[in-house]
């Protein structure tokens, strides 16, 4: 049903919708374009409405073929609304879901192209501070690149600071999304470029190996590993790829590249890239699920079967198993907190085809081993009991032992 949105546009249809609000296909006087209509919450906060008028300047301001233009911001009403340029395509989270990972060539290719568009961001001094694959278009309709990549195109530009206002989100909060948060974030220092750099490494490791570094569990527990872990190496690439991806998931800002250099040097990398299939690896082990119980008679049996840490991380936002979703508050985690996880948690890739711990699919391979081990262990008492027995009643009996296994070898 088509609603009005300011006096120059008309919604048509829902094309998608995230924590932060609603995207809708409109149409404006110049034509075709999409439309980001915030939270009714969030339009009703005249503190933000400030920041979004603040911010009109800068994000029109924002041109570049990597980027999803911002057209206009509108705020009419109870309607708070970034209307932006329409791109015929998909989101990458949409392909990578599709495909689980993509060809090093094709993910390379992508993860320059959003790179650009931020060194022209970070230029005119904007921090996207939100970049993942949701935020991240595919142009289905442009030329086709190095590995049959579509162009890439990073959107949502100056939502998450804008949600994140000093009233809505004290020193005590963080607003992000948990797999990509920069270290520095998680330890409440303000979001500088480098932040998008992080982000953006997390993305390019996501896109070769089908999950990201530090990812996986309790949004609690991918907060800490952020700031106490070391990535896991990803096996198959070009030392010159995992060493550029190191350097930009540094824990300390400063050692990351800029995001012009990234670019560069990924397209440097391309050459060597050509016609590598996909990584060969399954997603690490995180914490496991808990195991499906019997209700209690007073308890309702949906609530026996409740994934660990699958809570709303948004005020007024439905409960959901990701951790993903956009804008995320989430508490900082204490010193003595980030300080204590680090032993005994890494998550190295497991062998392809490898089953979970934790998993039905573990469980099975465990009970077959323990009963092939079981038995194997009952077998073996037998023949010891067997051997035992023999070894007596021939000694009682006062006839000698097979003579050649108890005699030396003739010479």
């Amino acid at each position: 049903m088509a609603r009005k949105i300011g006096s120059r546009y008309t919604a048509h249809q829902i094309l998608g919708r995230g924590s932060a609000g609603t995207v809708w296909l409109g149409e404006g006087p110049e034509g075709p374009v999409a439309i980001k209509l915030l939270r009714e919450d969030l339009a009703s906060d005249q503190e933000l409405v400030g920041r979004f008028v603040q911010e009109r300047t800068a994000l029109l301001g924002l041109e570049h073929p990597n980027v999803v233009s911002v057209r206009d911001l509108v705020v009419d009403g109870n309607d708070l609304a970034l209307v932006m340029d329409l791109v015929r395509g998909t989101d990458l989270r949409t392909r990578l879901d599709r495909e689980k990972r993509l060809a090093p060539e094709a993910a390379v290719a992508i993860v320059a192209d959003v790179a650009d568009g931020l060194a022209a961001a970070h230029a005119a001094g904007v921090v996207h501070r939100d970049v993942k694959p949701e935020n991240v278009l595919l142009d289905m309709q442009g030329p086709l690149g190095p590995g049959g990549s579509h162009p890439a195109l990073l959107t949502d530009f100056g939502v998450a600071k804008l949600i994140d206002s000093p009233r809505r989100t004290r020193a005590t909060k963080i607003i992000g999304t948990p797999d990509y948060l920069a270290p520095e974030i998680v330890e409440g220092l303000p979001p500088r470029a480098s932040v998008d750099i992080y982000a953006l490494a997390t993305v390019l490791y996501e896109l070769l190996a089908g999950f990201t570094p530090f990812g996986g569990g309790h949004p609690g527990a991918v907060l800490r590993r952020h700031v106490t872990e070391t990535v896991v190496p990803l096996p198959g690439i070009p030392d010159e790829l995992w060493q550029l991806i190191v350097q930009c998931l540094a824990k300390a800002p400063a050692s990351r590249l800029r995001a012009s250099e990234l670019g560069a040097r990924l397209r440097e990398l391309q050459p060597m890239l050509a016609g590598m299939p996909p990584l060969d690896v399954d997603e690490p082990d995180t914490e496991p699920e808990e195991e499906p119980r019997e209700a209690t008679p007073d308890e309702p049996v949906s609530s026996a079967r409740v994934r660990r840490g699958a809570v709303p991380l948004v005020p007024g936002a439905k409960p959901a198993d990701s951790n993903r979703d956009t804008h995320t508050s989430m508490r900082v985690p204490a010193p003595d907190e980030l300080a204590g996880g680090a032993r005994g948690t890494a998550r190295a890739p497991r062998a392809a085809g490898a089953p979970r711990p934790g998993s039905a699919r573990h469980r099975a391979v465990t009970r077959r081993r323990r009963l092939v081990l079981g038995g194997a262990a009952v077998a073996l008492a037998a023949a010891v009991g067997v051997g035992t027995w023999l070894a007596t009643s021939g000694d009682d009996a006062g006839t000698p032992r097979d003579s050649h296994h108890s005699s030396p070898a003739s010479p």
